[in-house]
């Protein structure tokens, strides 16, 4: 009750205050959020638009520079000047390379040459090498009569062959760039081409082509010639700039992006991102990037060669730290236009409130002092003539009933306690004489159970040992003297019909181990593990389980030698079952103390599965076996018994995949 009290107190309290806070604290912020958010994405689409036009100027002015190499080409071969030159006699000699020469530097061919469809350089405006490459594309569709130009990607080869000159023009150092992808290289040996090809045909009708190329990398003069072109009426804000850059690959080879003390950002990388949407996605890039050192509003577009392939990326941005602050001093003013409008209308909302929840509070704190044991609280005084007041009247002579009845539930009470403790008491004993009658008839049937199956063995082995034994000393007899030369298996077979009789007794003495003591002289457990080992070796030689030995034990026990024995037999056999597929048993013999007392401990491990948990904890407990019809489950509680019974103690470690350990600690004979 008091719970639901102090609940509905806070219910009240919050809900005056969720009344008259949640139109200026919640909703009000809450659609401001909204429109923020909107404005924001708005505000980015509008910039992600206005790159998106700048790309588009670039990418327009990049194929009008492809269009006017082709159209100057094919101006070239169409002139009547070139004509005249290819007529003339000498046009196989310097008159046609000096014509190629005063061309390439009039029209800014970095080079020009005249190639034969067996791939002849007929003549060229600067020395080339006879391995000039001329399966081009575009060199073919021009031997072809098709004349275009495009952006090839000459590797160093192809430079060299062309002009040492224009090679050392495109070497560039890469520079280590922020968020770029980490690479091994040095330098950017190979360059971005203009290359253009126009159909010839020449006074003997063969069929040539004119071919020129202007190499992009280090061509300042043509990237800020887009750079103006797009961002030439100044609509940028202040402190922003406008940049463009031709990438090879990902490395800038022509732009205006600077570093530090203006030093233009040759040889400077894109970064990751930008890198596997565009070069490796062939996706057009439009949005915020790293661009060197800052953070800029950014378009890129894959460049392709004429194979087709995405050779390098065509870029143009704007800074976008002003537009960021922009957007920050707005959200500011918003910020502050908001806290005054909240700084004004709250308190007075707050007091409205109060004038409500005050009197219900009051109330409530009435009650509280009610269920604390001060029955004779009362609220009183409430100034308030309204409903509230009326509420608090009620409430007082609710609270003088309550008082009354409380006194009558009181003595009723204790009455009732009374009689439940007498209950009590009578069932909480017969619950403890029907547990304890319980536990005798469980150990009745238990006990019931063993003796009827130790007699049942004792009848059963009791007379084939007899005849066994008798037999035995027929053959020894027959054998007469021949008898020495297996004495020792004549041993071993009398001591194992003794043991198997003693297991007989063992059975009984597990079910009445009061009725039986056992004794022997004291001896050391070296010769026994021995023994042991020869017993079960027909198992051993039958799987794939190495055996390794260690004895360190030095002090001598008293228990019987037989028993001891049989212990280590059943825990051998348990660990040559768990070993089924191989692996190695392990038997230890060294002195340890259990507590202040000295003994002999034995640990038989092996490197088998393991056992669960909730097997380990039932390992011990008769007729638990995990063998099923190969098992009785009653070799580890035997064993138990016997190490036990000569103030010994046997435990095992065992986990899954691991392998177990049974270790065996016996006293110290003196």
């Amino acid at each position: 009750m008091r719970l639901r009290l102090l609940g509905s107190r806070y219910s009240v309290r919050h809900r005056l205050l969720a009344i008259a806070l949640l139109p200026m604290l919640v909703i009000l912020p809450l659609m401001l959020g909204i429109t923020i958010y909107r404005w924001n994405a708005k505000f980015n689409a509008v910039l992600a638009s206005e790159v998106n036009s700048d790309l588009t100027i670039a990418h327009q002015y990049l194929e009008r520079i492809l269009e006017n190499t082709q159209e100057q080409l094919v101006s070239v071969t169409k002139s009547a000047e070139f004509r005249d030159v290819l007529a003339s006699p000498q046009s196989s000699g310097g008159s046609l390379n000096a014509f190629l020469v005063q061309t390439a530097r009039m029209l800014h061919f970095d080079f020009l040459y005249i190639v034969a469809d067996d791939g002849r350089v007929l003549a060229s405006a600067q020395p080339m090498s006879s391995a000039v490459r001329w399966d081009w594309p575009i060199i073919t569709a021009a031997l072809k009569g098709r004349s275009g130009a495009v952006i090839d990607l000459f590797d160093r080869r192809d430079l060299l062959a062309r002009s040492p000159e224009l090679a050392h023009r495109a070497r560039l150092e890469l520079v280590p760039t922020r968020d770029a992808i980490a690479t091994h290289r040095t330098q950017e040996m190979s360059g971005l081409v203009v290359h253009s090809a126009s159909a010839l045909t020449l006074p003997d009708g063969e069929h040539v082509a004119l071919v020129g190329g202007i190499l992009l990398n280090r061509n300042l003069a043509f990237i800020d010639t887009i750079n103006d072109l797009v961002f030439h009426n100044g609509g940028l804000p202040e402190g922003s700039r406008g940049t463009a850059t031709l990438f090879l690959g990902d490395v800038r080879v022509s732009t205006n992006v600077r570093m530090f003390r203006g030093v233009r950002a040759l040889g400077t990388r894109v970064s990751a991102p930008v890198e596997k949407a565009v070069l490796g996605q062939g996706r057009t890039w439009l949005g915020e990037a790293f661009v060197v050192n800052d953070w800029y509003m950014s378009a890129y577009q894959p460049i392709l060669d004429s194979y087709d392939r995405r050779i390098g990326m065509l870029y143009v941005g704007f800074l976008q730290k002003p537009f960021t602050e922009a957007k920050r001093d707005t959200l500011l003013a918003i910020a502050i236009a908001f806290l005054v409008a909240v700084a004004a209308t709250v308190p007075l909302f707050l007091r409205w409130a109060s004038e409500i929840f005050r009197p219900l509070e009051r109330m409530t704190g009435t009650i509280e002092r009610v269920e604390g044991g001060d029955l004779g609280a009362r609220t009183r005084n409430i100034e308030s003539d309204d409903e509230i007041g009326r509420v608090a009247l009620h409430l007082d002579r609710l609270l003088d009933r309550l008082q009354d009845r409380d006194q009558e539930l009181r003595l009723w009470n204790r009455e009732l306690n009374q009689r439940v403790e007498e209950r009590a008491k009578k069932l909480q004993h017969a619950n403890l004489q029907l547990e304890a009658t319980t536990k005798q008839l469980i150990m009745s049937e238990k006990l019931a159970a063993i003796g009827e199956i130790s007699a049942g063995v004792a009848h059963e082995i009791n007379n084939p040992i007899a005849v066994v034994q008798g037999n035995l000393e027929v053959v020894r007899e027959l054998m007469g003297s021949q008898a020495d030369a297996a004495k020792t298996e004549f041993r071993l077979i009398d001591e194992q019909l003794q043991r198997v009789a003693e297991m007989v007794t063992r059975l009984l003495r597990f079910a009445k181990p009061q009725e039986y003591a056992g004794h022997s002289e004291p001896y050391g457990i070296a010769d026994v593990v021995t023994d042991t080992l020869r017993l079960v070796r027909h198992l051993l030689d039958k799987s794939k389980i190495t055996v390794a030995k260690e004895s360190h034990a030095s002090r001598l026990i008293s228990m019987n030698r037989t028993e001891l024995q049989q212990v280590l037999v059943n825990l051998i056999v348990n660990a040559v079952h768990a070993m089924s597929e191989g692996g190695q048993l392990t038997l230890r013999t060294f002195d340890a103390e259990e507590g202040e007392h000295p003994g002999v401990l034995i640990e038989v491990a092996d490197s088998g599965a393991g056992m669960a948990p909730e097997v380990l904890q039932r390992v011990f407990d008769p007729f638990f076996t995990t063998k099923g019809r190969e098992g009785t489950g009653l070799g580890l509680s035997i064993s138990q018994m016997l190490v036990t019974r000569q103030g010994g103690k046997i435990s095992v470690v065992s986990k899954p995949g691991r392998g177990t350990t049974f270790a065996v600690w016996l006293p110290d004979a003196s």
